[in-house]
């Protein structure tokens, strides 16, 4: 969604404050550059303290302050956190999970099935609405709040799956074959004897129950749309604030959620990302993150929650503060919305902590925020709808996520689905790879030089035989280990492997391991290595391919651990095994990155920078290895809404850098619009940042 403005801003209680003090708190906003506040998505129990009776002190205290000092309001429906009275209606609407019945305390506890929780759910979304769809400053609706399905699997759940898999199957012994259930007797010859899905070992049927339950989360994003869309005006945008796996901070994709199932409900994606802070910084986060969003409606995106403190660990060095916000821009965000504005004084969050500390009072977090909300009235025209034209895509998978949790690669925690796409992910990052996601259900693959494709467990033959034409039509594919194994319902292929890939890879295996001093030795670069093989190895044969890197060890040493192969026009790459040396996979990725570019060029007029087959002609300066530069100096790129190519360098180190500007004749945006020109130096201050508008 294209925006006139970016939005600035942060989530915002007067619910929670010990004192009255909205006023003052949005003069503050105000004065720091902010220009948006978002609001309710938490406080049913207090917009109704009980049945039917609907108290809007709150709210119209905010949308007053919203009015007097020209504040945008983002309104959230509060339906995640269900109020104590409503916890009584019926004795399912919390969650029966696989720990068993939810209490009630905590928030998203509620069972998304439950006829009495939509019931009241609608209720309290038509009567807020009501009150505030016509408000001026109400720029739009965020649906609910980091939805999930909270392992929802009640009896009325479960026979809905049940329903499900009926519609899907309607020879139930197809569904018996195909999930493979003459196994330890878990065979089904009546819809009827379906017994409680909590207690199967049967990982293809818990995969689906999974699928399922994902799906559950996009139908009541649909029903809150359908809804919301009765009241809004033309005006009034709909998104979602979407999350990630957890693991302390933001990661990966969502194991609970399917964001791309819901995104066709939303009018902009949005986000939340949270990420380590500190020493820690690297930005990485926020590059997967955030194009994992971008690529929910391929669009700019919102980003409607992120750290300003946040944890204790999390304070922000001088620097970083700014240096995230301008990285959630260069990635394509339209929007920074910290949560929240005041640090709370009661309950579970209160070290988790604002833009203002306890106290209320202007800090350094404070100061730092309105020094980019200074910058940014000066440059947002400038910067605002980046358009990304990313030539290397990373294709990910909820399917896969769900197989490799029950056949999990070596140890689950230290190997998991989110794990090997962040190793992807990252080392392309470091080696300033800009790239895209893409999903099985909209992969739009000839847009992308490179496609990297990690543990791809689970996929149906059209999407591998998709990728197999794209390599062959001039692609360049790059596919790790644990990839076109089983099929979208977690039955693994009776034939070589990898299933149908395998020809165009060039390879083949039919034994693997968990590795015990097992070694590479890399054939790339200056010199081998011996590099430590970790918690997975496939044992590859080459039928045709080139090997890169080989075991280094006693029994294995015969087998191949990364390949490349020639296929028709196009080439591809096998990584057989995990490694943690970041060097080492940088290495690779970088050269996978420069042999996909120096293809893509037409040898008898270069500056055409003609790809083959049916990859698109691709401009040389939009070449998958931008700059010379690789981490801690992150460059990205896009265009704005005039066509001009904007370029973003990222300093992610507590050290001074000097670097040399890589472009034609521009502007540097923050250095009041100074003319540079190639080659000219520049120095960034430790976690600095520099952007450039090119003439």
């Amino acid at each position: 969604m294209k925006t006139d403005h970016i939005f600035f801003g942060a989530a915002y209680y007067d619910e929670y404050l010990p004192y009255e003090r909205t006023r003052r708190d949005f003069q503050m906003m105000k004065d720091a550059g902010m220009n948006t506040v978002r609001i309710a998505e938490s406080t049913w129990s207090t917009l109704e303290p009980s049945e039917r009776t609907y108290d809007f002190t709150h709210l119209d205290r905010m949308l007053d302050a919203a009015s007097q000092f020209s504040m945008n309001v983002i309104i959230g429906t509060p339906t995640y956190a269900i109020p104590a009275w409503l916890a009584k209606k019926a004795p399912d609407i919390l969650a029966l999970t696989e720990d068993g019945q939810e209490i009630y305390g905590r928030r998203q506890n509620m069972d998304l099935t439950s006829p009495v929780y939509l019931h009241y759910a609608e209720k309290i979304i038509r009567v807020l609405m009501a009150h505030v769809c016509a408000h001026p400053n109400v720029i739009g609706y965020q649906i609910d709040n980091e939805t999930h399905h909270y392992h929802t699997a009640g009896s009325r759940a479960q026979a809905m799956f049940v329903e499900s898999l009926k519609k899907q199957f309607p020879n139930i012994k197809e569904f018996n074959r195909e999930f493979g259930l003459d196994y330890w007797s878990n065979r089904i010859d009546d819809w009827e004897d379906f017994p409680d899905v909590r207690g199967t070992i049967n990982g293809s049927l818990a995969a689906e129950y999974a699928k399922f339950q994902r799906k559950l989360v996009a139908d009541f994003h649909r029903f809150q749309a359908d809804i919301i869309k009765e009241y809004r005006k033309p005006h009034q945008f709909i998104t979602h604030n979407f999350d990630f796996e957890w693991v302390g901070h933001s990661f990966g994709i969502q194991p609970d959620a399917d964001p791309f199932a819901s995104a066709p409900y939303m009018d902009v994606a949005g986000a939340d990302i949270y990420h380590p802070s500190q020493d820690s910084l690297t930005g990485a986060e926020i590059a997967a993150c955030g194009s994992i969003t971008r690529a929910l409606k391929r669009d700019n995106y919102l980003i409607l929650e992120t750290q300003a403190q946040g944890n204790p660990q999390w304070l922000p060095f001088p620097g970083q503060l700014r240096l995230c916000a301008y990285s959630h821009l260069a990635n394509g965000a339209n929007s920074v919305m910290y949560w929240h504005w005041h640090s709370i004084h009661n309950s579970f969050e209160s070290y988790w902590k604002g833009v203002l500390s306890h106290d209320f009072s202007e800090n350094e977090t404070y100061r730092e925020a309105a020094q980019f909300g200074a910058e940014l009235k000066k440059i947002e025209g400038k910067i605002k709808n980046l358009r990304k034209e990313n030539r290397a895509a990373i294709l990910v998978s909820h399917e896969s996520l769900s197989g490799l949790s029950h056949f999990p690669t070596g140890n689950l925690k230290a190997l998991s689905y989110n794990t090997v796409f962040r190793w992807i992910a990252d080392s392309l990052y470091r080696n300033n790879v800009e790239y895209d996601i893409i999903s099985p259900q909209d992969m739009h693959l000839n847009e992308y030089r490179i496609v990297f494709v990690p543990c791809l467990y689970s996929a149906d033959e059209a999407t591998l035989l998709a990728l197999k034409e794209y390599t062959a039509g001039g692609g360049h594919l790059a596919v790790t280990f644990r990839s076109a194994f089983s099929d979208e319902h977690i039955k693994i292929y009776h034939d070589t492997q990898p299933h149908i890939l395998a020809e165009c890879l060039g390879i083949r295996y039919d034994q693997f391991t968990i590795p015990q001093n097992v070694g590479l030795d890399f054939r790339i670069g200056s010199e081998k290595k011996n590099v430590p093989v970790c918690e997975w190895m496939e044992l590859v044969m080459t039928d045709g391919a080139d090997t890169l890197a080989a075991y280094h060890h006693n029994a294995w040493g015969n087998y191949s651990a990364v390949t490349e192969y020639a296929y028709q026009s196009g080439r591809a790459y096998y990584i057989g095994c995990y490694f943690e040396d970041k060097e080492a996979i940088d290495e690779l990725t970088g050269y996978i990155a420069a042999k996909a570019d120096r293809a893509s060029v037409n040898p008898t007029n270069p500056s055409e920078g003609k790809c083959s087959g049916t990859v698109p002609s691709i401009p040389l300066h939009l070449s998958l290895q931008n700059t010379k530069y690789r981490f801690p100096i992150i460059v990205k790129r896009g265009f704005n809404g005039d066509g001009k190519e904007i370029i973003y360098y990222l300093n992610y180190s507590e050290k001074e850098q000097t670097v040399s500007y890589e472009g034609n004749d521009a502007f540097a945006l923050l250095a009041d619009g100074r003319a540079v020109k190639h080659g000219d130096r520049l120095a960034l201050m430790p976690w600095g940042v520099e952007i450039f508008e090119i003439r």
